[in-house]
């Protein structure tokens, strides 16, 4: 169990990165999903002990990871946004030299190399420069090196950002078979991600946390109260004004806009929640831009 208590940091310039952050996240895939700017990535370096919080508490397992920190440090596995590898070198190379920076047994070093290549499927190209190596290729290494050292936490930060559709389901289940025994923490603005891979998640905006818990819970508590409505493009700005619209977009050569009300507005027919659509609701009862405006504006 990660716990997070009344976590927060403020940057030069007084900007407000992280206010009271509380979360508790247990054993399996936990994600975490907010908007450029939510806080997300300043949560993941403060967790990975990167950077140190203002005030707050953070735990692993009991372990106070503040008072602490090596003890974290020789349990976490952690995946950048952005990460590197030395040019010219092969993932069989690079995770051994990692390998060795986190103080694993030379006897082990192979053993647990070859493991790892297989598992995330480079073992055919573990000779291969990792330049070359497509976006997918190098998000699989980068999961292969946080797993060095059998960690009890891995933090993922927008692992899938910038990959194809295919790339993408492949990571995902890569990721989800790793995530039944040690704390997996997904930081991301791909609601599709958290949507497959978490049964439990949080959404962050403006470094506060919004809302917490089951996906399919959080969807549910959107029954009842989601519309569906096909609108003129001309329509749109006047069709804002006088409902709470989340999300717009274009559907058999119609736009459709998606309306959160108690009551069904005129013209309008019954939609199924989904968890983009919880999304956009957190995002808009707080007062936090979804492009929307600019879409009316349009």
């Amino acid at each position: 169990m990660l716990t997070v208590r009344n976590l927060t940091k403020t940057y030069p310039g007084g900007v407000t990165a992280l206010d009271g952050v509380n979360l508790d996240i247990p054993a399996g895939m936990y994600g975490l999903l907010g908007p450029n700017g939510a806080g997300k990535s300043t949560l993941m370096r403060t967790l990975a002990t990167l950077q140190e919080p203002d005030s707050g508490t953070i735990h692993l397992d009991g372990a106070d990871v503040l008072a602490d920190p090596d003890t974290l440090r020789s349990r976490l596995g952690y995946l950048p946004q952005e990460f590197g590898a030395y040019p010219r070198t092969s993932p069989e190379v690079m995770l051994a030299h990692i390998a060795v920076l986190k103080g694993i047994a030379t006897e082990k070093c192979k053993p647990l190399i070859e493991f790892l290549l297989h598992r995330t499927n480079l073992w055919n190209v573990r000779k291969q420069s990792i330049d070359k190596f497509s976006g997918g290729m190098r998000q699989r290494f980068g999961i292969a090196q946080a797993l060095i050292g059998d960690p009890r936490l891995i933090i993922v930060d927008e692992p899938t950002a910038g990959l194809d559709p295919v790339e993408r389901r492949r990571f995902q289940n890569l990721l989800s078979q790793f995530s039944e025994e040690q704390v997996v923490l997904l930081t991301t603005h791909i609601v599709e991600d958290v949507a497959n891979l978490c049964p439990r998640m949080a959404i962050m905006g403006k470094g506060k946390v919004l809302a917490e818990g089951e996906p399919d819970v959080l969807t549910r508590a959107l029954d009842g109260r989601l519309w569906r409505m096909k609108v003129q493009r001309e329509d749109l700005a006047a069709l804002g004004a006088n409902h709470n619209i989340l999300s717009t977009r274009n559907r058999a050569g119609a736009l459709e806009a998606r309306i959160l009300a108690d009551a069904q507005p005129t013209g309008s027919e019954s939609a199924a929640p989904t968890l983009e659509d919880v999304y956009l609701a957190t995002l808009n009862a707080a007062g936090i831009d979804t492009g929307l405006n600019d879409a009316m504006a349009a």
